[in-house]
């Protein structure tokens, strides 16, 4: 009789999906986002300062400002290969695993950025640097797209049904480590090397190091196991052999998702690209003076992801959402006079806010994206939906600033910000609220 209950015991025990620690799923979904934002933001502050003398050299000697918008057309081929990433990654994800996947993503993302870091230039290799640069940006970018969702589904397969956008934010505080990591290291660099410094071999240091980042990320995620929710699939039989095709049934779950998202990555590369190169070329601060100042900013993002995704989870997802985008459109209208002139506290106080609002919308997305999709297609299409959002909202964001401030002044910064808080506020109407969806289906 008492063997009985002991072999049931045994069998449920077994059947039962092995779950990591709280402190091993934060290893593993925060590691790579912030080696991913590392990697963005040391390309983005290498094409605001650097790349437009490094690669489009001739163009420099004669208008220095239309290097600079040639060398922001290369950060954008990123996010034009990040949808096809999405695909790649998410029909193996869905299919092989969360794990597996996104082991190869990091990989490619780490080869990717390091390879930028040893690539000759313009005076070296003349049009064919410009052209393997993009090379190198396109696979960052394919891999760039399998990590965030990736990610995100490691921290809310895990998750207790009522703190997911809590665990989900795990992913996302990975953003502001790795924007302190990028700035950190250019503002260490750009204090104690000479500006001729930086430009013949200094800024490769920062894409070099990134290397160091892609090892111990491989490490904490070959120690991870596969998500309970996937391995939950399996079990069951619930596993699609062509996710992408099952995926088209969901295509407005996409569309919205995108939308709705597209303004988070719009303030992402105004606050930390586009505003430091019209900061120090046209307000005239020192690269340095405005490192500092987006270095003091940043803490803003982690505490507002944090507040974002606590409040999510009490509210719910759309509440918070939509506060904060209106509140993006306020700030929208006064954002604008805070870049007038060269004044550090009226500077400060545009990215100190806008990181409060960027950190309020970025935070809760590792929740509603997943939450918008079934555990069958679910890596697939949280995964194209926010490299979507990418370009829509990211891709060529510092170009259409800088064309606009070009065109209209300041002012046109203001409406650019305006218009894709009207895109994301409509899309948020439309969604339905996902806070006690059975996510395990």
């Amino acid at each position: 009789m008492s063997s009985q209950p002991a072999a049931l015991t045994a069998s449920a025990v077994a059947e039962t999906p092995k779950r990591d620690s709280v402190l091993e799923v934060m290893a593993a979904s925060m590691v790579g986002t912030a080696i991913e934002f590392y990697d963005n933001y040391c390309y983005s502050i290498a094409a605001a300062s650097y790349f437009g003398l490094v690669f489009f050299t001739d163009v420099a000697k004669q208008n220095p400002f239309l290097a600079t918008l040639f060398s922001f057309v290369t950060f954008a081929v990123s996010f034009l290969a990040r949808p096809f990433g999405s695909l790649l990654f998410g029909h193996f994800g869905d299919k092989l695993g969360r794990k597996k996947t996104l082991v190869v993503a990091l990989m490619m993302m780490g080869i990717s950025t390091f390879v930028v870091g040893v690539l000759p230039g313009y005076d070296v290799l003349g049009p064919l640097a410009v052209v393997l640069l993009c090379v190198c940006r396109a696979c960052q970018g394919l891999g760039l797209a399998g990590e965030w969702s990736g990610a995100a589904l490691v921290a809310t397969e895990n998750a207790p049904a009522n703190k997911r956008a809590l665990w989900g934010s795990f992913p996302n505080l990975g953003a502001p480590l790795g924007f302190f990591f990028a700035y950190g290291v250019n503002l260490l660099l750009e204090s104690n090397f000479s500006q001729d410094t930086m430009v013949a071999w200094g800024w490769r240091i920062p894409f070099l190091l990134s290397a160091v980042l892609v090892v111990v990320g491989l490490v904490v995620r070959e120690r991870m196991s596969e998500t309970p929710v996937f391995q939950k699939a399996v079990k069951e039989d619930r596993v699609v052999k062509s996710p992408l095709h099952e995926l088209t049934k969901y295509w407005k779950q996409v569309v919205l998702g995108t939308c709705a998202m597209g303004i988070t990555y719009t303030l992402f590369y105004l606050l930390g690209t586009w505003s430091l190169s019209y900061g120090v070329k046209t307000l005239g601060f020192s690269q340095t003076s405005y490192l500092k100042l987006e270095l003091a900013a940043v803490a803003f993002f982690a505490v507002f992801i944090v507040v974002g995704c606590v409040e999510a989870d009490k509210l719910g997802r759309r509440p918070v959402l939509i506060f904060t985008t209106l509140l993006t459109v306020v700030f929208s209208l006064f954002a604008p006079q805070l870049l007038a002139t060269q004044n550090a506290v009226n500077v400060y106080l545009f990215l100190a806010v806008g990181f409060c609002l960027m950190g309020g919308l970025f935070g809760p997305c590792g929740a509603y994206l997943p939450e918008l999709f079934p555990a069958n297609v679910r890596y697939s299409g949280s995964g194209l939906a926010y490299n979507l959002s990418s370009i829509l909202g990211g891709a060529f964001a510092p170009t259409i600033a800088t064309a606009l401030v070009l065109a209209f002044g300041i002012q046109g910064v203001g409406w650019y910000l305006l218009a894709m808080s009207v895109v994301a506020f409509v899309a948020l109407l439309l969604i339905k609220e996902s806070k006690d969806m059975q996510f395990e289906k």
